[in-house]
């Protein structure tokens, strides 16, 4: 078995005295394992920084083997994250997050695409969380959760809409939510479109994008809580 790819380093682990498994987001094989002998050399070490693209050449006797990777770097991101700890941060919640939430060997191409425009933002503070945060809406609807908040989940019209369901992910009206408001979430101004925005705006969007990975995605999966990075990324928005 062979294939050839592009992928987002997610993850490296010692594997024997020179060895390293490596773990990494693929354009057509999904999130994939795999060996890379003498990973651990000085001539390796450099390429293999969490974030970098990777030019990768997969082979293995069996397809369901963990097979073998030869790797050639396509460009670093590690310049660009150790000089910025926000950037840093935000690096290691998008890794955490397709960690704990992309299953291996799934293939999802539109999420590939998405992670790697995101990471092409990283350096970019201002912008960095609007794009972070977009990229969590997408994941959500990749992953079958997606906000529906085009209009009114009562009544379809898309006029006061105040509320998020925390059951469907649809937009509620302050009409049609009447006495049960106390118990939906609120609709964050930036997800209606608002373009002036600021950190808190992001932050207080991320909440309800956590909500539903937390209270539906993870669950799920079998997951008891959002990855520790994500908390900490969010502690660093300003």
């Amino acid at each position: 078995m062979e294939w050839r790819d592009q992928g987002i380093l997610l993850s490296v682990r010692q594997h024997g005295e020179n060895s390293v498994i490596i773990n990494v987001l693929t354009s057509d094989h999904g999130r994939h394992a795999g060996v890379v002998l003498g990973g651990r050399s000085h001539k390796l070490k450099p390429t293999l920084q969490i974030g970098a693209q990777l030019d990768l050449v997969w082979r293995a006797r069996l397809e369901d083997h963990l097979g073998t990777f030869k790797i050639e770097l396509i460009h670093s991101r590690n310049a660009l994250v150790m000089s910025d700890r926000q950037a840093l941060a935000g690096l290691n919640a998008v890794i955490a997050m397709l960690l704990t939430f992309i299953p291996e060997r799934e293939v999802c191409k539109p999420l590939y695409i998405a992670t790697e425009h995101l990471l092409d933002f990283i350096d970019q503070q201002e912008l960095w969380p609007q794009v972070y945060l977009k990229w969590e809406l997408a994941m959500l609807g990749i992953l079958g959760f997606g906000l529906n908040l085009s209009a009114c989940a009562v009544t379809g019209e898309n006029k006061d809409l105040s509320y998020i369901s925390p059951k469907s992910g649809r937009a509620i009206s302050t009409k049609a939510a009447g006495r049960w408001a106390d118990r939906l979430l609120p609709f964050p101004p930036i997800l209606k479109g608002e373009t002036s925005v600021d950190s808190f705006a992001v932050k207080e969007a991320l909440d309800i994008t956590g909500y539903f990975f937390k209270n539906h995605v993870a669950k799920g999966l079998g997951v008891k809580r959002l990855p520790a990075s994500r908390t900490r990324f969010l502690d660093k928005l300003e």
